[in-house]
């Protein structure tokens, strides 16, 4: 945590208040909003991911350049979809090829915004996207990781379509694309939460930066990251966010489970499962501290206290994740408690 607050949040602050200036120069209003609103209200997200860049050994700086700026383009297509003028899952399918170019060493293959009004960004994504494609160059290891993170992209992709249609088609296309990738463990809703989440390639590019990645390590790590580490952390981020989902009307996978009980007894065996399925991976005890910060960090945020399950999940995941767990939700709430405004 140490190395975290004096390195890692400094150098993720530095890549933000970069993406920020130049957010706020785009031309379109409504694209400035949303990649201004994108930065501001997800910065958790740079910051939590940024962790992987312990991977990246002397590389660690790449490697968050790399993690900011990949989940930048992330939470501002999230808002475009989610929050911004279009409904077309055409347009939303076109935006996310951006996330796809990103993990290339020099592709830009269309305008990410043909299918929109709002257009004019002043190169702003384009240059989130080369920037990505900066790192991906510096990779000597790429051709051994990139089917496993197109793979991964392209279930984050489709999620992002789906859930962001009119409200009566989102359930319909969710349950058919879960049908064409079923899994006997996971319901539909369950499914769609693990394709949500970007730490697999995060962790994947960390390694690789560090030149410890070899011929079966990226299998390893999409094996081990999905589908239960990356749905433990977005399972967990719908949890916190059920109040305001509801008021927004946006889709909730943790409405879906018949009741708490069931809701924490599948939390539990997520968590169970993502420690059995990263034990193969090389610094195992990294990857479980991330299963125990992921628990302790979302449950020690003060939106929890409002949900009335809110107490008993906290006590029993926690219980779940291990000894570590608890530290870091100490931390979360201490930290909550004092940062700035």
């Amino acid at each position: 945590m140490e190395t975290v607050y004096r390195k890692i949040f400094p150098a993720v602050n530095e890549e933000l208040s970069y993406w920020k200036k130049r957010a706020g120069q785009i031309p379109n209003e409504e694209l400035r909003m949303q990649a201004l609103a994108s930065i501001k209200s997800k910065r958790f997200h740079c910051q939590g991911g940024a962790v992987y860049a312990l991977l990246a050994r002397g590389q660690w700086r790449e490697a968050i350049r790399f993690i900011v700026t990949y989940q930048t383009i992330s939470d501002y297509l999230d808002n475009l979809c989610d929050r911004s003028t279009s409904m077309d899952p055409d347009d939303f399918r076109l935006l996310h090829i951006a996330m796809e170019d990103a993990l290339t060493k020099d592709n830009i293959s269309t305008n990410y915004y043909q299918l929109r009004n709002d257009q004019a960004d002043g190169g702003y994504l384009i240059e989130l996207v080369q920037t990505c494609q900066n790192t991906m160059r510096q990779l000597e290891g790429y051709s051994g990781i990139k089917d496993q993170l197109f793979q991964l992209q392209g279930l984050y992709a489709d999620l992002q379509i789906h859930k962001h249609v009119k409200i009566e088609d989102r359930i319909p296309r969710l349950t058919k694309w879960y049908e064409q990738n079923e899994s006997d463990d996971l319901s539909w809703y369950e499914f769609s939460a693990a394709a949500g989440s970007t730490l697999g390639i995060f962790c994947m590019v960390s390694y690789t930066l560090g030149g410890k990645m070899t011929s079966g390590l990226a299998t390893d790590i999409s094996r081990g990251y999905f589908p239960y580490m990356q749905g433990l952390h977005i399972l967990l981020d719908y949890y916190i966010d059920q109040q305001e989902d509801r008021v927004e009307a946006d889709l909730n996978f943790c409405e879906f489970y018949p009741d708490s009980k069931t809701m924490k007894r599948r939390f539990i065996h997520f968590i169970e499962q993502a420690n059995k399925h990263v034990r193969l991976l090389p610094d195992r005890s990294f990857h479980e501290m991330v299963i125990q910060g992921l628990v302790g960090l979302y449950l020690g945020d003060p939106k929890v206290s409002k949900l009335a399950s809110g107490s008993e999940m906290t006590r029993d995941l926690l219980k779940a994740a291990g000894g570590k767990a608890r530290f870091f939700h100490w931390n979360t709430k201490i930290y909550n408690k004092f940062k700035p405004g």
